[in-house]
């Protein structure tokens, strides 16, 4: 074929000191090699040529193949799905349509070659990626039988005009880097003497360019840490204690700990950091800087009088009387000589229906019930709580209540789900052992849902890890 290294070294020539834009955001540049296929029939034009689109498919009958590399480019993104690409290709021309008797018009391999430029838009950003272009470019066709300019016929001269350019094409990437690129692409010559073809190629596809600096695998535009390899989760950032959380943000990056307490480890399981828990190798409360307190009165074991009953810290951890045995402390009692009820500081009430007032009443102690950390089950604390609940519950025999489960948002939604659940059931399920009526009860978990405060503050999240207690119509 004539002329083939002549193009070839304009090719390269080209693709050297191309300066088109963009390919996609993480790997800017891709180069694409493969064959193609020029069909000068359906163009529009007389017989041995015919009409636009006609048999558009017949690969035996009108595609010229040349069955090895003849064609590359190279592109840029441009951004929002556009890349500016350009290219080479070289071809031989043996089909140049057919007869009304259906006989193919052959030729003697006619050199082809090109270079194009264009506008490609991506449809998708999926794997599979319709592509449409549009451009320019200059095409070369060798002079034949049927498309002879010169004024000697037959001269064999190579004649080229500059074309516009309009393209389909489809990318399918097996990985990020790498993909199968087809296209479709319709040259209008300028000049009558190069006749508009289509040309039709197929090839592979290499992207490259993204800059990693630390190696992790996250390019350094999406990387929070570019200099430090880190993890995909946090953003390119290190978790150096292997915890879940990230070193920038983990109070105690070196030694593996909670989410809850900031990274920090917690030996006894009571929810406070081994530095700020005064008993790091007891069990306790979080009020009482990780100290027990075995009657939930609020006094550590360790000053209570009286550390298995319950009592105020201003009797030692002694309970006080209750003279009425109405469930209402005397010191508590509006009217201690009288039973009353709980919701109504110990002085009775006969109202059948529980009042706004009440429902306040019983959500300030749901709110109080104390669960151990990532269970359902109970702080012992929370029994005298729960007991309270029973007894407003049953001054209203013929109402009916809604048990709402809460949690804050660490840990995984489906796991905080779940924990509100349990832990409303425990709470249903204590009332029914308690002597308040299955039938009364609906229980519910709306696990990390419904916050009511902010789940960026430890305070915020101690608000949203709560159980909700409502009156049902």
């Amino acid at each position: 074929m004539k002329n083939l290294s002549r193009l070839l070294f304009t090719m390269l020539l080209v693709l050297s000191f191309s300066n088109v834009n963009a390919q996609d955001e993480d790997n800017p540049w891709a180069v694409n090699f493969g064959v193609n296929a020029v069909d000068v029939y359906p163009v529009g034009e007389d017989t041995p040529q015919g009409d636009f689109f006609d048999e558009f498919l017949n690969v035996d009958d009108h595609w010229n193949i040349l069955p090895s590399l003849s064609t590359i480019s190279v592109s840029r993104y441009i951004g929002n799905g556009l890349t500016a690409q350009i290219g080479g290709s070289l071809n031989q021309i043996k089909k140049w349509g057919q007869f009304e008797d259906n006989v193919t018009a052959m030729v003697n391999d006619l050199s082809y070659y090109a270079l194009d430029a264009n506008v490609r838009y991506n449809l998708t950003k999926t794997k599979l990626q319709p592509v449409v272009g549009i451009g320019g470019g200059y095409s070369w066709i060798e002079e034949g039988p049927y498309n002879t300019f010169s004024t000697s016929s037959g001269s064999n001269n190579t004649v080229g005009a500059g074309t516009l350019n309009g393209s389909l094409g489809l990318n399918y990437w097996f990985t990020d880097n790498i993909g199968l690129s087809i296209e479709s692409k319709y040259k209008n010559s300028f000049k009558e003497y190069l006749t508009s073809h289509f040309q039709h190629s197929a090839g592979i596809s290499v992207k490259f360019g993204g800059k990693d600096t630390d190696g992790d695998g996250i390019y350094d535009k999406d990387d929070a840490c570019p200099e430090v390899a880190g993890l995909e989760e946090f953003n390119g950032c290190p978790d150096s204690d292997g915890d879940g959380i990230e070193d920038s943000k983990d109070d105690c990056p070196n030694t593996a700990g909670l989410a809850e307490l900031n990274g920090c480890p917690d030996s006894d399981g009571d929810g406070v950091t081994d530095a700020k828990d005064d008993c790091p190798t007891v069990k306790g409360l979080k009020a009482l800087r990780g100290c027990p307190d075995a009657d939930g009165d609020g006094v550590t074991d360790s000053k209570d009088k009286c550390p298995n009953e319950a009592g105020p810290a201003s009797n030692d951890g002694c309970p006080d009387p209750d003279t009425d045995g109405d469930g209402v402390k005397d010191r508590n009692d509006k009217c201690p000589k009288v039973k009353g009820t709980v919701a109504n500081d110990g002085c009775p009430e006969a109202a059948p229906e529980p009042t706004q007032e009440v429902i306040e009443k019983l959500n300030s102690y749901a709110k109080i019930i104390l669960f151990d950390t990532g269970k359902s089950s109970f702080q012992s604390q929370t029994y005298e709580v729960l007991k309270n609940i029973t007894a407003i519950l049953k001054e209203y025999p013929e109402s009916k209540f809604t048990i709402e489960g809460h949690t804050d948002s660490v840990g995984s939604k489906s796991s905080n789900q779940r924990l509100s659940e349990k832990r409303a059931n425990a709470v249903k399920d204590y009332l029914v052992s308690n002597g308040i009526a299955n039938d009364r009860l609906v229980a519910y978990g709306f696990g990390e849902e419904y916050p009511i405060d902010s789940n960026a503050t430890k305070a915020g999240r101690a608000n949203n890890r709560r159980t909700e207690v409502k009156l049902r119509k």
